[in-house]
Formats: structure tokens, sequence, C-alpha cells
């Protein structure tokens, strides 16, 4: 079981991924996830994930996906069948199951297996948008190893 996103229909894990999908979808522009938002989440935008999740799981029905994220699951490789390999299960879903729609990518091409070819020089604003999340991601790294020390 999981969430189709209400606006987009892309299947999410759980109200919390359906929430941060919701919202970071909504923050970095698309107008249409951040209407559903506005008009479904009043005040979405001053909410935690947790919050978020329970409003969103609310108005939002369960639904059945032919294979749920087993490549983001724990332990489930001793578990896997011995003809079924978690490399070959992984991004299964989305590579079956596509909603009828076509995807763009950064780069535009798609090889074997689902990947996208990230390689190559992006734009200035991508290059800039890229490098402030490495930021971001290495102070929050050193802000949770500092209070993990205290």
């Amino acid at each position: 079981m999981g969430y189709a996103c209400p606006v987009c229909s892309d299947p999410q894990a759980d109200a919390g991924h359906l929430a941060n999908h919701l919202a970071f979808t909504a923050i970095l522009g698309d107008d249409e996830h951040e209407m559903w938002l506005d008009d479904h989440a009043s005040g979405w935008n001053e909410m935690n994930e947790r919050e978020l999740a329970t409003v969103v799981s609310e108005r939002v029905e369960e639904t059945e996906f032919p294979r749920i994220f087993d490549d983001t699951a724990g332990g489930l490789e001793s578990e896997s069948e011995p003809g079924d390999p978690l490399s070959e299960r992984s991004g299964a879903l989305f590579d079956e199951h596509q909603h009828g729609r076509t995807h763009s990518h950064a780069r535009g091409e798609t090889h074997p297996g689902g990947g996208t070819d990230m390689a190559g020089p992006f734009d200035a604003e991508t290059e800039a948008v890229l490098e402030e999340a490495k930021e971001l991601t290495r102070q929050m790294l050193t802000d949770e190893e500092e209070e993990a020390e205290e």
C-alpha cells in the first residue's frame, strides 16, 4: 500500500513521502501541487513533515501498487526470491507503471534500467542549485555530528 500523488499520480511509499513530495514539488515551483496544498492543507508551508503527513493522509486514499519500493525497504535482501534479485526490482514500479505520462529528464537521455545521463555541463542556474544543495547537506551533516558529540 502507498499513496498516489493527488496532483500527478506519482506513487509514494507512505504519508511522509507523500507530504514531502507535495511540499518539495510546490516549493520548486509547481503551481498545481502548490494549489492542491493551499486548497487541502491550509498552512502547509508552516507544518513539519509529520504534521503535513497527517493532513494529507486524511485527504488522499491509500492505493495498492503492483510493487512498492522494494529497493528502499530494509532487510529485503535475505527475503528475496532467488530469481528476483533486489537489483532487478529496484525502480521496477516506475519502469512498468508510467501512469500514461512521459517524463522529461534534465539531460533528456534515458538508459536501460531507467537511469538518466547526468554527466556533462549544467547551465549556471542548475550549477548554483546543486552547489547550494551540497553546502546545505554539508552543514546538516556537520550539525548532526556536533549534536551527536554533545
